[in-house]
């Protein structure tokens, strides 16, 4: 595990329409699909990262809270599975239906997502807003595993109630940090 932080891409930058599978349902999932939503949630986590696995009910906790304003969510793993089996379909599957996640979680085998979002640790989140323009990138809040910090989602919070109520969100905003997607061989030699 290396600790990595996000890579705090250029606010105002656009979605990028994914095409995705859920593995719990089958379905495809696109990005474009979902249209107008007050903002737009893009979690990039995994099964087995300790960085995740800290702030995981909070995540949950939070998109539940926010689904029912009208923001949609949508958590993705890039992970090598080949190498890091935990993060494979059908164990993403187990989890979503363990912890019952409110929003989709989607499997990224190509890791093209990933790198189109230019993601870069799990958890690394992006908010965007009704027009799909990142307007928040980065942490949920400053507690990390062992730091004694409670998890509140404080940072994740107050970018979606800005959203929610048209202010204008802080512009000093914090990287993520966490494990480094893991990237296949191939993927690298990109």
């Amino acid at each position: 595990m290396a600790r990595t932080e996000s890579k705090m891409i250029q606010l105002g930058s656009r979605a990028f329409d994914f095409q995705l599978p859920e593995p719990l349902t089958g379905k495809t999932i696109r990005l474009d699909d979902y249209q107008n939503y007050q903002a737009y949630v893009v979690l990039f986590i995994c099964n087995h990262c300790p960085y995740v696995i800290h702030v995981h009910d909070e995540l949950l906790t939070i998109g539940r809270e926010y689904q029912s304003k009208n923001i949609a969510f949508f958590a993705i793993s890039s992970n090598d599975v080949a190498n890091y089996p935990d993060d494979a379909p059908e164990k993403m599957k187990e989890r979503a239906i363990q912890f019952n996640y409110p929003f989709p979680y989607l499997y990224d085998e190509s890791q093209e997502v990933a790198k189109a979002y230019d993601a870069a640790c799990t958890p690394d989140i992006y908010v965007y807003d009704k027009n799909k323009l990142l307007v928040y990138r980065g942490r949920i809040d400053a507690s990390r595993p062992n730091s004694g910090v409670p998890v509140t989602g404080i940072d994740l919070r107050n970018a979606l109630d800005a959203v929610l109520t048209n202010q204008e969100i802080d512009p000093i905003q914090y990287p993520s940090l966490g494990c480094n997607i893991k990237w296949k061989e191939e993927t690298i030699k990109n």
